[in-house]
């Protein structure tokens, strides 16, 4: 009998607010590439009727492998991701994905983070700007600020990581259960950072796979200025801070 792989148990978080034009078709490709996965989708309480859309998605499915969470509190991607992974720890997943819901993250390349993770690897990053990644209809000035904000982070924090601000990624549980959720704070690009370089902190192994990503076709992005200046100064606060303790032989951050 074949072994248990992490990868047979995993949910695919999946945030959304106003996404009624691509939910549908995003869990449609998920189950096609992937047709025993879960997913959860995180709803912000859209006014456009995504909640409704994925309770009804929820109802029609009768392999019961699609779940629905509604939040009223209005925290950001960050606070509806770790909400998303909870949700998920109290359950019996053993690996927990980070995937858009506007199809810039491809269903059909999941496997590719999935076999990374079930070689041994804790965090594996869907990665932009690795050999073989790449960027499909983006503005060059969208693509130019994320790569910049990519290598100012790498430089910054002393990390390897070619793609550390993706948002396509798959933790395995124990990661999860490491990590104290409790005290992030961060939202957009900055959560992405901000989770992986406390991963790494704790001595786990992140890894990287080239994907396509896609610029979404339907529907506003929710980037803002707001976001980049987060990121910016709080990539700068914790690389001084961690240069500071490598000098000091203090602590780790909380």
């Amino acid at each position: 009998m074949t072994a248990e792989k992490p990868s047979d148990h995993t949910l695919v978080i999946v945030p959304t607010f106003n996404e009624i034009d691509n939910l549908g078709q995003i869990v449609e490709r998920l189950h096609r590439a992937l047709p025993k996965t879960h997913v959860l989708v995180v709803d912000d309480g859209s006014p456009d009727g995504t909640g409704d859309l994925a309770d009804s998605l929820a109802a029609g499915d009768t392999a019961g492998r699609i779940h629905v969470m509604h939040r009223t509190e209005k925290n950001g991607l960050g606070g509806a991701y770790i909400a998303g992974f909870r949700w998920g720890l109290e359950r019996e997943y053993t690996v927990l994905v980070e995937m858009d819901a506007d199809g810039s993250h491809a269903p059909e390349q999941l496997h590719l983070l999935l076999a990374r993770v079930d070689a041994g690897a804790d965090l594996v990053l869907g990665s932009r700007y690795v050999p073989g990644g790449s960027v499909v209809n983006w503005p060059k000035h969208r693509e130019v600020l994320s790569r910049g904000g990519n290598i100012y982070s790498r430089l910054a924090l002393g990390v390897t990581l070619r793609d550390i601000t993706g948002g396509y990624r798959a933790y395995r549980r124990e990661v999860l259960e490491k990590l104290p959720l409790e005290k992030i704070e961060s939202h957009g690009y900055c959560f992405q950072v901000d989770l992986a370089w406390r991963t790494i902190q704790e001595g786990f192994v992140v890894d990287e796979v080239p994907i396509t990503f896609t610029e979404r076709e339907r529907g506003e992005s929710k980037m803002s200025g707001n976001i980049v200046r987060e990121a910016l100064l709080k990539v700068t606060v914790w690389g001084l801070r961690n240069r500071w303790q490598k000098i000091t032989g203090s602590s780790r951050r909380g």
